[in-house]
């Protein structure tokens, strides 16, 4: 009611103003006319005629009306020069700060549940720069006020900000105004102000900020580098540090833009990701499935057989999954396409110069224009007692300790219930293990919705695996960890203990400290990746937020293109959609928001859900578990967010992802043609059900109506 008021009032002030022909008085014309007699009654009533022209003025501001230049030039003829710019300066302020708040209340709450992130976004950067890109827009009069008031109104920029720096960024033209106002009867036309010549010197005065900006900027680039001596010349145009998934990105597109790049990995090739996480894990997962399937061969009318697990054999198809995959990350390929492959580890010693200890025992120093820090992570290790004693294995060591193995370990103990734990706990037990899953919170992978957490707990159990939530690891005695559940001691024997608590960034022997690079769990980074030094940048695990080998991809695009040619554009970081996925069985993928965040972050949305039991392809298959949920603004088909469980969900999230990215809604998921029958049909399906629940009853009914009519 409160906004409805506020758009009345508005539309009272304006139908006003043109049903009483008040834009005639607000005219060039018009204000000479009027003139002689205001000058005489402000003469005999100057306070009365002060405060109406004031209240005059915000109220044509505030309501967006033609008019306020030349009621600027009337100040000027009425007043002279002190006064008028004074009551102008300060009568456009308040008037430009209620237009602020109108836009504000009316509009904003809308805007923000419609554009979510991204206004986050802007916001984000608003509260960075946002008072030097006002002052900007206000010294440049070829911007409509009246526009930068609206959607300056619709950001979170602070309202005592947004004061302060109108009036001040608007105080020359007005005084250029009111100035010119004092000169009234020889203006004939306010193009004589607002001249080219005028105009352009304007538009100068509106680039002056920006050119101070770019000094202050080099000024204190040269603050930041001061005690470094900057090479004559490089031996690179790059040098990149570690060859994980962001290391590798990196350096390829660099040498396909014929940049001169040195790749310097300690380990193997090819990071984590192929070596100790993505490749081998989904390997050992695919096994553990077919195990499965086997002993559950009833649901596709075969006789179930337990399976022979012959596990030196299960272990070595995983070694030669990583062996076919690898020769892509290797330095033979890496070499071919232009790059300079150095095994060893390599340190920073200044902005400028990467010092190499070769794994042959040589070290050599090479200069760079820039360098990309790209170290990956490694597993966090609590410090649990008795932890270092006891034999325990990580996702770095792991796989080395089962290809060892004839059988797989009889008791297993898994602690930590996110992705890496949920994931190894349900593949060894579909080998033959007996595992127990221990795990702090309260409930399994805690960042997802409630009822996809039970769920991996009841395809966990129904696998065999013993899931301990709410458990504290205390301490370990031998080969027992010992868990503190409601005040009680909880023994959990095992033969093999797997710590799967978390991943933290590599930061350590880089020479970060030494140049004052900020780290906090990960490097600190700006929005384009770069540290304190603009040459020097982070991308991957060891830059954060997040830890997928997808999004180390896509940040070594940012931060080598941001390295090479940041002189000319550098490009922020975009990460509004970034999808994920938990490789159990069913599988879990998820972009966007889900119920459990939009209810933390208070975003009002809709929560449309498709069943997979009601999916011809998944019935066929036997793999009905699951479901299709999206998230949208109430009344709108826009996809805020999508939760897939189930057989392949990982593949079936990329069309939502497609979505999201480009804007586009489920009308047009729903009017897309997906092949049948297949899984992805579940997201046509899931578009579907949003489209019933929002179909148009009121006109439905006039539609039977018609038919009912046609029918006679």
């Amino acid at each position: 009611m409160k906004k409805l008021a506020i758009l009345a009032v508005l539309a009272l002030v304006i139908a006003a103003y043109f049903a009483l022909d008040l834009d005639h008085y607000l005219t060039l014309g018009g204000i000479k006319q009027a003139l002689g007699g205001w000058q005489a009654f402000y003469a005999e009533n100057p306070l009365l005629v002060l405060a109406a022209f004031f209240l005059a003025y915000v109220a044509v501001t505030a309501a967006s009306l033609p008019g306020a230049a030349v009621m600027t030039l009337a100040a000027g003829a009425l007043f002279g020069l002190v006064v008028g710019s004074i009551l102008v300066s300060f009568a456009s302020t308040l008037g430009a700060t209620l237009a602020f708040l109108s836009a504000r209340y009316l509009l904003r709450d809308r805007l923000e549940a419609r554009l979510g992130a991204r206004l986050a976004a802007i916001n984000a950067g608003l509260a960075r720069d946002g008072p030097f890109y006002l002052f900007t827009l206000r010294m440049i009069p070829l911007f409509p006020f009246f526009v930068v008031n609206l959607v300056m109104g619709l950001t979170r920029m602070p309202v005592l900000t947004y004061m302060w720096v109108s009036q001040v960024g608007m105080l020359l033209g007005t005084i250029v105004y009111v100035n010119a106002g004092t000169q009234l009867a020889q203006i004939d036309s306010l193009a004589g102000i607002a001249s080219p010549a005028m105009l352009g010197s304007f538009v100068l005065l509106g680039i002056v900020p920006w050119l101070a900006k770019g000094i202050v900027g080099v000024l204190q680039r040269r603050r930041i580098y001061t005690g470094f001596t900057r090479p004559r010349r490089f031996d690179r145009n790059l040098v990149v540090i570690g060859a994980g998934s962001a290391g590798l990105v990196s350096a390829y597109i660099a040498a396909q833009v014929r940049a001169s790049v040195t790749l310097v990995e300690a380990r193997e090739m090819g990071g984590d990701c192929l070596n100790t996480g993505c490749v081998p894990s989904k390997a050992l997962i695919k096994s553990a499935r077919v195990a499965h399937q086997m002993r559950h061969a009833d649901r596709y009318g075969l006789g179930p057989v337990e399976p022979e697990v012959p596990f030196r054999q299960v272990m070595a198809r995983v070694r030669r999954t990583i062996g076919t995959i690898a020769p892509n990350d290797s330095v033979e390929r890496y070499t071919a396409l232009g790059v300079d492959v150095v095994k060893g580890h390599a340190r920073i010693v200044d902005p400028w110069t990467v010092e190499i200890a070769g794994a042959d025992g040589t070290a050599r120093r090479l200069t760079t224009r820039s360098i990309i820090i790209a170290s990956g992570a490694e597993p966090v290790v609590p410090p649990i007692p008795g932890i270092e004693t006891s034999g325990y294995l990580t996702s770095d060591t792991l796989w080395q300790a089962l290809m060892q193995m004839d059988a797989p370990p009889q008791r297993v103990a898994v602690l930590g219930g996110g992705p890496i734990g949920c994931e190894l706990a349900q593949a060894l037990a579909r080998l033959g293990s007996r595992v127990t899953l221990v795990e702090m919170a309260p409930e399994l992978l805690g960042r997802e919705d409630p009822e996809v957490s039970a769920l991996a707990r009841r395809v966990l159990e129904d696998d065999g695996v013993s899931v301990l939530t709410g458990h504290k690891a205390a301490r370990i005695e031998g080969h027992v960890l010992v868990a503190e559940h409601a005040g009680q001691d909880v023994p959990v024997p095992f033969d093999a203990l797997i710590v799967a608590v978390g991943r933290r960034a590599r930061l350590k022997g880089f020479g970060l400290e030494d140049l004052g690079i900020a780290t906090d769990r990960t490097v600190t980074t700006d929005a384009y990746l770069a540290t304190r030094f603009p040459n020097i940048l982070a991308a991957g695990d060891v830059a954060g937020p997040y830890q997928f080998t997808h999004t180390a991809s896509h940040q070594a695009w940012y931060a080598s293109v941001n390295a090479l040619f940041g002189q000319f554009r550098r490009f922020k970081a975009d990460y509004r959609v970034i999808p994920a996925v938990t490789f159990l069985d069913p599988e879990i993928a998820r972009v966007g928001l889900n119920e459990r965040e939009a209810a933390e972050k208070g975003i009002a949305c809709e929560v449309t859900r498709f069943p997979l039991d009601e999916l011809d392809r998944a019935i066929a298959e036997s793999e009905t578990q699951g479901f299709v949920k999206v998230l949208t603004p109430p009344g709108k088909d826009k996809v805020l967010g999508v939760t897939i469980v189930g057989a392949h969900a990982g593949e079936m999230i990329a069309e939502y992802v497609l979505a999201m990215k480009h804007g586009i809604g489920l009308n047009r998921i729903l009017g897309t043609i997906h092949a049948y029958p297949t899984l992805v049909e579940a997201n046509k399906y899931a578009a579907g059900a949003w489209k019933r629940a929002h179909k148009p009853e009121r006109l439905l009914r006039w539609v039977e109506r018609y038919h009912a009519w046609r029918r006679g």
